[in-house]
């Protein structure tokens, strides 16, 4: 069964519902809602992720990250998610399931992100936790991995609520903000107990 995965062209990503939060794949009508919420947190997210490219908030620049993701998910590498707030259908922030890797690993990273206004409220919390069964029961991965900076306390609280394990650290993990940073590494396996 993996090995067919492995070779399929799987659906786009779908409608998921979580506990106050719908995640779906971003589109094109979601780009001044997105674009707002981003320059509006622009201080707040810049200590935790990559360096921006300079028209990373314009039209274009979403019109091809729109069609990075198209490409990624019809490949199986990648699968974007928008967070909704269920109430009001207020974007409030991401998740991205990236670097999927299948043969005899079948394991996939996460990232994510909240708007400014939007942070620590939950929202990535059960957005994550409505993500685990997708990766797990749809995707059929066997680890879901996270990383994050040692000092970032919200983005460990998410993980640690959710079932992660804390494995290890990760030393120049990722190019956050221009420079090369360690990284606290996290995992949930298929078999380990939910919260």
């Amino acid at each position: 069964m993996a090995f067919l995965r492995s070779i399929s062209r799987p659906e786009p990503a779908p409608l998921i519902i979580g506990d106050g939060v719908r995640l779906r794949s971003p589109q094109m009508g979601d780009y001044e809602e997105w674009a707002a919420l981003r320059e509006k947190s622009r201080a707040f997210l810049t200590p935790w992720e990559p360096t921006w490219p300079e028209d990373d908030l314009s039209k274009a620049s979403y019109r091809r990250r729109i069609r990075r993701y198209l490409r990624e998910i019809r490949a199986d590498r990648a699968y974007p998610f928008f967070i909704f707030r269920e109430q009001d259908g207020a974007l409030v922030g991401g998740c991205t399931l990236s670097n999927v890797q299948r043969g005899v690993q079948q394991s996939c990273a996460l990232g994510y992100w909240a708007g400014e206004i939007h942070a620590g409220r939950g929202y990535v919390t059960r957005a994550v936790r409505a993500l685990i069964p997708y990766v797990f029961e749809e995707l059929k991965l066997h680890r879901l991995q996270a990383a994050c900076l040692p000092e970032n306390e919200r983005s460990k609280a998410v993980l640690r609520k959710c079932g992660f394990r804390e494995e290890g650290y990760a030393r120049g993990y990722l190019r956050i903000n221009g420079v090369w940073r360690d990284h606290l590494v996290f995992a949930i396996l298929r078999d380990d107990p939910r919260p």
